[in-house]
């Protein structure tokens, strides 16, 4: 039900958009986030944003470099990634919670398959 693309292998401090399309009735209940897991560890949270989207978190370490954003007419959020560095390499992950805007995984109802993203020094 959750479409992740945009992911590639780039250099460090280019950009990428990642967008996550939503095939759920009613997208505006859903709060949406994407997470991220890097080789060997666990999945972590990295931003989300509210039903109606102006309301927004990220993690410490991509504030200021990753903004989240959505089109509820289009059932899709995006997640542009600028000043990459090799440690946002990792499979991005995007999420529906219909309760909450957590961090954390285990509230999250809907996942979608990834989408890998590879920065190079």
């Amino acid at each position: 039900q959750l479409q992740a693309s945009g992911g590639g292998s780039v250099q460090a401090g280019d950009s990428l958009r990642l967008s996550c399309v939503a095939s759920v009735r009613t997208f505006t209940k859903y709060h949406v986030a994407w997470f991220r897991r890097a080789p060997g560890k666990e999945r972590k949270f990295v931003a989300v944003i509210s039903w109606t989207g102006t309301n927004t978190d990220y993690v410490d370490s991509v504030k200021d470099r990753f903004t989240i954003s959505r089109d509820n007419a289009k059932n899709t959020v995006y997640l542009q990634m600028d000043s990459l560095k090799p440690e946002d390499t990792a499979i991005y992950y995007c999420a529906l919670d219909s309760s909450t805007m957590s961090r954390a995984v285990n509230n999250y109802e809907y996942w979608g398959q990834g989408t890998q993203v590879t920065v190079s020094s």
